[in-house]
Formats: structure tokens, sequence, C-alpha cells
């Protein structure tokens, strides 16, 4: 097993630059941020440290030369849209650029790109995956075909009003995602597991890793917090507005050793990535990097 980090959290350093302080840093592997460049719609999201514009050969063969130069590894390509947006014109656009992303992948070797399924906020379950059905097939087919694994991440989307009330991304819960390989069960089709959203959630982390541990491709390290005034004052159906607090592992409610021998029991040894989204560590790269070296000490003794 590695440790590693996703880049979006510094939106302010180069890919050079960013590796350079991860290897220095002690980290084994990077997960590289590959939004359009364009401005960001979403906190953590628009940042690009692998333009698919400019990207080819060359400049794959550059970028490996560059990372094995610091000892890192790719452990995924990040893009996380919403390709069942309501609006077909966004669907589109972000389903082009996720292919872009999967051919990226394909061209650095990389077999792992990390995103969404997307949902449209104002339709039921049922409705949702009538449109997965539809969109999906070939976008999974499309990266099998270029030897990818899409590994879908577990978050629900809802953080603001306007994700409210279902929010942003249909594959959150284990009956979802029983349906959704049901309808796809392609081999190259899993997930980017973050614990973090089946906190918010009250779902047995380490019982989904026991049964979904074949389909977990990648991991993101982030906590949650549960914040029991908020609760209090918001209600569960708030689904998190106002009690839900995302933080770097060892700051939440995760019991990060449980985990990762459930990752163990079930022979994941692959990389986890650590997803920085803690507030109380952000406003300078350098607080950026404090909270990185805190959670890769709280995690360090885990990887082995």
């Amino acid at each position: 097993m590695k440790l590693g980090f996703l880049t979006a959290a510094l939106p302010g350093s180069t890919l050079e630059q960013a590796a350079k302080w991860g290897a220095e840093s002690g980290f084994q592997a990077i997960e590289i941020a590959c939004w359009p460049l364009e401005k960001a719609t979403r906190r953590y999201a628009g940042v690009t440290h692998l333009d698919m514009a400019t990207l080819d050969k060359t400049k794959a063969r550059e970028t490996l030369k560059m990372l094995d130069g610091y000892g890192l590894q790719i452990s995924a390509l990040a893009y996380y849209p919403n390709p069942l947006h309501p609006d077909s014109v966004h669907r589109e656009t972000v389903t082009a650029h996720l292919k872009k992303v999967i051919e990226a992948a394909a061209l650095l070797d990389v077999n792992i790109v990390g995103t969404f399924v997307g949902k449209d906020k104002n339709k039921t379950v049922p409705q949702n995956l009538e449109d997965y059905a539809r969109i999906w097939p070939p976008i999974v087919k499309f990266a099998k075909e270029r030897g990818v694994k899409l590994a879908i991440e577990n978050c629900p989307m809802i953080f603001s009003l306007d994700e409210w009330p279902g929010g942003n991304n249909l594959a959150s819960t284990p009956a979802i995602w029983r349906k959704m390989w049901e309808i796809i069960p392609d081999d190259n089709f899993g997930l980017n597991l973050d614990p973090s959203h089946l906190i918010l959630q009250m779902i047995d982390y380490e019982r989904v890793v026991h049964e979904f541990g074949s389909k977990i491709f990648h991991v993101h390290a982030k906590d949650l917090h549960i914040d029991h005034e908020g609760l209090y004052n918001h209600g569960a159906l708030s689904q998190g507005m106002g009690w839900q607090v995302p933080r770097l592992p060892g700051r939440g409610d995760i019991d990060w050793k449980k985990f990762f021998a459930a990752l163990k029991s079930v022979g994941y040894d692959y990389v986890v990535s650590i997803e920085h989204e803690d507030r109380d560590f952000e406003g300078d790269e350098e607080l950026v990097k404090r909270g990185f070296y805190m959670a890769r000490d709280i995690l360090k003794p885990y990887i082995y």
C-alpha cells in the first residue's frame, strides 16, 4: 500500500512543484487534478495540473520522466463533473472532457480515472438510474477500450443549497452501487472509496469495504466530523448542511485503524490518497501543507 495526495488543494503550484514537495514530504503517489482550464464552478474544482488540451505523447513522456525522477507514481487522474446534469449541453461538455482525461490516462499508462457518475438533483433515484443506463454505458466502454478503469467517488455532492435536495452524484449508497453494476457489470467500473461520505449517511464503512472490496479501485483519505449542535439545529433532513464538517484524517469521526484493517482484509494494496478539504488548514499554501503533514503522520503507521 502507498500513501499519496490529491493535487487539487495546491492550485498555486505547478505539477512539478507539487511533485517535488510531495516527494520531499514522504509521499509515494500523486493523484493529478485534470479539470479544464476555466473558472472553478465549486470549491476544490477547476484545478488543472495536467492540461488535456496540450497533452500528447511527447508531453506524456516528459511528465512521466519528471515524476519518476521524484520517485512518484500517478495513482489516478482526477476529474469530478456531473455527466447526468439536466442541461444537455453541460452534459456533453463535461463528458467530452472526461473522455480526454481517459485518453490522457492511457497515454500516461495510468489505469485509473477518478470521477463522478453525476445526478439530476430534482429527479428521483429510479429516474436518475434511467438516465445513467442511457448515458454511462458508452463512457464505460470508451474507457475499457483504452485499458482504463473508472473509479467513481461515493460523495453525494450535497454541501450547499444549490445542490439540495438530491445532491449532484448518484453513486452514494450500497443499494445504488448494486443497481449501477447490475446495469453496467463491467470489471473496469468500480469505486474511488471515500469513507467520510459514509459517516455522513450513517453507513458502516467497514461493512462497505468487506462487501465491495473487489470494486474498490482507489481510496480517498478524508475525514468527517458530525457537529451535533448543528445536527440538533438543522436536523437530518438537511442532509448534512449545517452539521457535516469535512476534516483531514485524524480530525473527524473515522477510526482509521479499523478502516485500514478492513482494506487489508480484502486485499486492497494500492494507493490511499489524502483529499484535503479542511477549512481549518486553508488560507495560504503553507497552511494547506501543514494539513497534509498532519494527515500524513496520522495515516503513515497504517501504510505497510
